[in-house]
């Protein structure tokens, strides 16, 4: 048995599915199925039933699967180690982020890291909270910023100093445009456009206006910022959306801002990871630079 055979393995037990464990592992479909083929020969027992196109565990591989977490996760830590005796002059740092610092505050950030520490490898990983929350408990990346979250078992949560806010965007020829502040109960019942379940920015929205006693309704789910802004522009609705994302086109006039008389709909963006894992020197130096003073030409970025 090869630890190649053991990663393909658990990639095919937590995907279930061939294609999708693939993919993961960025290798050929018939490649996988080769691996598993001759692992299955190798230890004389089924591994998986294939139902189609999904696969499930057998008895036997049930069994396996808890002995190779705790392989991967032993030789994980053992690289680890390896990548702290090199001094941060070698090695890699995977990081997960929600859409809005993914896109629009990390970037800044990755840079000025790469700068100081020009050979680690670095990855940034998108998706809204959730998913990132979801690769933190999967140990498929080992941080992960996010917007709004709610701690796991075994995960920690640190806010790192990176605030934000929330603006209502219209657009141009909206009759509010000439306002600065708008009271929260003329919200009540418009439509407002909304990220997809999942979003810090709905859940931190949708919060704040509920507790405030505002009766708004939902006009449309889209599942990404920029297509947001573009309705708005497009006089689809109003939204709620980080102050980071919309500099541009407040600037240029594309958008106008607003803010809720006597509501400011604010948050700290998270760094979480999971506590059962060792934080690599890489990770370590990553969440120093979060803590610090901001580097110079990272923008939004307050205290």
């Amino acid at each position: 048995m090869t630890f190649r055979q053991v990663e393909i393995f658990l990639a095919v037990a937590r995907a279930r599915n061939f294609t999708r464990a693939a993919e993961t592992l960025h290798v050929s479909q018939s490649t996988l199925s080769q691996h598993v083929l001759e692992l299955e020969r190798e230890l004389g027992v089924r591994l998986f039933d294939r139902l189609g196109r999904a696969v499930a565990l057998t008895e036997a591989g049930r069994l396996l699967e808890d002995h190779a977490a705790r392989i991967t996760t032993t030789v994980a830590s053992a690289r680890r180690a390896l990548d702290e005796l090199k001094g941060l002059e070698r090695g890699s740092l995977v990081i997960g982020a929600s859409t809005t610092p993914g896109i629009y505050v990390l970037p800044g950030l990755v840079a000025a890291f790469r700068r100081r520490y020009p050979g680690i490898a670095v990855s940034l990983r998108i998706g809204n909270s959730r998913v990132i929350e979801e690769r933190i408990r999967a140990d498929e990346v080992d941080l992960g910023v996010v917007g709004g979250h709610i701690l796991g078992p075994s995960e920690r949560c640190v806010a790192a100093g990176l605030l934000d806010e929330l603006l209502l965007i219209v657009p141009p020829r909206h009759p509010w445009t000439k306002r600065r502040e708008l009271a929260p109960r003329e919200l009540d019942q418009t439509p407002l456009l909304m990220r997809e379940q999942g979003s810090a920015t709905r859940l931190v929205t949708e919060r704040t206006l509920r507790q405030a006693g505002v009766k708004f309704t939902t006009g449309m789910e889209l599942d990404h910022i920029e297509a947001i802004k573009q309705a708005v522009m497009a006089g689809l609705g109003v939204a709620f959306v980080s102050m980071h994302a919309v500099r541009g086109e407040l600037a240029t006039r594309r958008l106008c801002g607003l803010r809720l008389k006597g509501l400011r709909i604010r948050r700290h963006f998270h760094v979480i990871r999971n506590e059962a894992r060792t934080l690599t020197a890489s990770g370590r130096a990553f969440m120093a630079l979060l803590e610090g003073p901001p580097p110079r030409g990272s923008p939004g970025m307050e205290r």
